[in-house]
């Protein structure tokens, strides 16, 4: 099933993440080419995987499967550059934000197997969550090989690409939120009197034991914090600023927004 050579064009955050989850993998850097718009980064990608930067033209002609894990705003261009030189039947996975398969169908040759995924950074440390959703043309084969590569730096989710737009605000941009809390209670921390350093491996291991513990117990979140909150304790009066402050509302705003830009970069 894994293809003789992927390609990943386009190699910013996520596409080195996802080069980098691949060798850890077992992947040999012979099997895996590169394509960056500035020759530092080339160059750099070079010396820290032993992959071969090469023109994006290159790739298209070369490797089995193509990813594209350009800027959303960028990813037109790359298509009118790679067109002419993609053949017919090539696998081509998308990690651009908000770019529907749609949109990369319509400059491919006709009948191109197309796949968008959304991964998010944790692929850097192999626990990302990548969602995955075909085109017209892909097959599960395709799938198959979508879940093989990016399930080497994570987990995978199918879904239809309707909810790829929620996927994104939800898993996406996760991260993100993550660490503005975890900035926000560093914050309070000091406030508190606690040196930075302590703050941070306090909240740190509260975040990494709470994480585990909702994967690994089935249990519902709300039966988790209840049995953290205890009637007049600490955690309630906590609980009760949070909704004094409408966070769980923010929050809730805030990932729609995010749903409704990812909609936005698509169109």
């Amino acid at each position: 099933m894994t293809p003789q050579k992927v390609a990943v064009l386009g190699t910013g955050k996520i596409g080195e993440a996802l080069l980098s989850g691949m060798l850890r993998g077992g992947w040999s850097p012979s099997r895996l080419l590169v394509t960056a718009r500035r020759p530092e980064r080339a160059a750099e990608l070079r010396e820290r995987y032993g992959v071969e930067p090469v023109p994006n033209a290159e790739a298209a002609k070369s490797a089995d499967t193509l990813i594209l894990t350009p800027k959303p705003q960028d990813m037109a261009a790359l298509l009118d550059e790679l067109t002419p030189h993609v053949p017919a039947g090539r696998l081509v996975i998308s990690g651009a934000a908000g770019i529907t398969t749609g949109f990369i169908e319509q400059r491919l040759p006709e009948g191109t197997p197309v796949i968008r995924v959304m991964a998010n950074t944790p692929a850097l440390v192999d626990e990302a969550m990548s969602v995955i959703s075909p085109g017209v043309h892909a097959t599960e084969t395709h799938l198959a090989l979508a879940d093989e590569i990016f399930g080497g730096v994570g987990k995978t989710l199918r879904l239809p690409e309707s909810q790829q737009d929620a996927a994104t605000a939800l898993s996406g941009s996760g991260p993100a939120y993550f660490f503005f809390l975890v900035e926000a209670m560093t914050d309070a921390g000091i406030q508190l009197g606690l040196p930075r350093d302590k703050a941070h491996e306090l909240i740190v291991q509260a975040a990494v034991g709470a994480a585990t513990m909702l994967r690994d117990s089935g249990e519902h979140p709300v039966t988790l914090r209840e049995n953290v909150t205890s009637p007049g304790g600490t955690t309630i009066n906590a609980i009760r600023e949070l909704e004094n402050h409408r966070v769980r509302a923010a929050f809730i705003d805030a990932i729609e927004a995010a749903r409704d830009r990812s909609r936005e970069l698509g169109a």
